[in-house]
């Protein structure tokens, strides 16, 4: 069974990604959340690091806050898998700011989930932006927005055959 160390968005907390851990155990995931500091990416990525140095063979990834530390991570380091949960692409109003200058450095597969009206992720610029990754699935949730609780069954069974493979 494949483990997946999902870090919260910036406005929740390790409890708040509870649904996904429930989601994705089904489909044969081990899913551990993380509690991270709200300071800045840089500081959430060591939380990653160390969880990491326990398990080096688990798949990171995140919601948004938790998906931008991790990629921090996964640019860094030799990691198994990266899923991005709504990766904010962008500030809302902000689509010249965007936050992938450390993706051509991500070696390993990348799974990007994100909502086509996600206000965080412009979908034609993150359709452009994933082409920096070396390997990357992405996977466009019609009608969803920043967050993908509404699809988190689908968007499960898509991490754990990702993760599979």
């Amino acid at each position: 069974m494949p483990t997946l160390f999902l870090g919260h968005g910036a406005s929740g907390d390790a409890r708040s990604m509870a649904p996904w851990v429930a989601a994705l155990r089904p489909n044969g995931v081990e899913a551990r959340t993380l509690q991270l500091p709200k300071a800045n990416a840089e500081r959430a990525a060591d939380v990653f690091r160390t969880s990491l140095r326990e398990l080096p063979d688990a798949a990171i990834g995140g919601h948004s806050y938790g998906g931008r530390a991790a990629s921090l991570v996964a640019a860094g380091q030799d990691v198994t898998a990266l899923i991005l949960l709504s990766y904010p692409l962008h500030r809302p109003g902000h689509p010249d700011d965007l936050r992938t200058d450390h993706w051509p450095r991500i070696t390993c597969p990348v799974l990007v989930l994100s909502g086509d009206h996600d206000q965080f992720a412009n979908i034609e610029l993150l359709r452009r932006e994933v082409r920096k990754l070396r390997t990357h699935e992405l996977v466009v949730l019609p009608g969803q927005r920043h967050g993908l609780l509404a699809v988190k069954e689908e968007a499960a069974a898509r991490i754990a055959a990702f993760l599979s493979v």
